[in-house]
């Protein structure tokens, strides 16, 4: 009988700590980006993104969020002299993992992939200015309420090259650099 009782203890106990929750909603923000690396000069270009997330959470501390999101990117590029927006619009998917505190502070990192949606560059000599795959790693921190509201900053740096220049006058080494502010909803569907 002890052995019973111990037994549904522990699996409680388990069960408790391993609890699952699921939320979905959506996220939108301010981006700041510009180019990292290569010899292109430019300046930062603001943008917006806009999309939804899903939150499956494990247990208080730890859950796993994948993100949609519909990001414009780019930056002010130096072009002959004048300052020229360089604008690239992706569909993003970071998958982030989260950290949260029992005060509702988190830190998250996580991979990002961006597929390229529309360019809008104005240097018609340029073709094919980013590549149709943009990967990335990023990193934030944040709030997260009780009621699913919450606030966050993530930094999304490039891995990949955006665009491949082959037999043209720039320096391929560049890679996106963005600074992300959003406020998104998580609407608890299971508790």
């Amino acid at each position: 009988m002890k052995k019973l009782l111990l037994a549904a203890a522990l699996l409680i106990s388990v069960q408790s700590a391993f609890a699952q929750k699921f939320s979905i909603g959506p996220k939108a923000g301010l981006n700041i980006s510009n180019y990292t690396g290569g010899d292109i000069e430019s300046d930062a270009l603001v943008g917006y993104h806009l999309g939804g997330i899903i939150n499956y959470g494990f247990g208080k501390v730890f859950s796993l969020q994948p993100e949609v999101l519909f990001s414009t990117q780019g930056a002010k590029v130096n072009n002959a002299g004048n300052k020229s927006d360089f604008k690239i619009s992706y569909v993003t998917v970071p998958v982030m993992f989260k950290f949260k505190t029992n005060g509702g502070f988190y830190v998250e990192f996580g991979p990002q992939a961006g597929f390229r949606t529309s360019t809008d560059i104005p240097d018609q000599t340029i073709n094919n200015f980013a590549k149709n795959l943009d990967l990335a790693a990023a990193a934030g921190i944040g709030y997260h309420s009780p009621i699913g509201l919450g606030v966050g900053v993530r930094y999304v740096a490039g891995l990949s090259k955006v665009g491949d220049f082959t037999g043209q006058d720039i320096d391929p080494d560049f890679k996106n650099s963005v600074i992300q502010a959003s406020i998104f909803w998580a609407i608890p569907l299971v508790k």
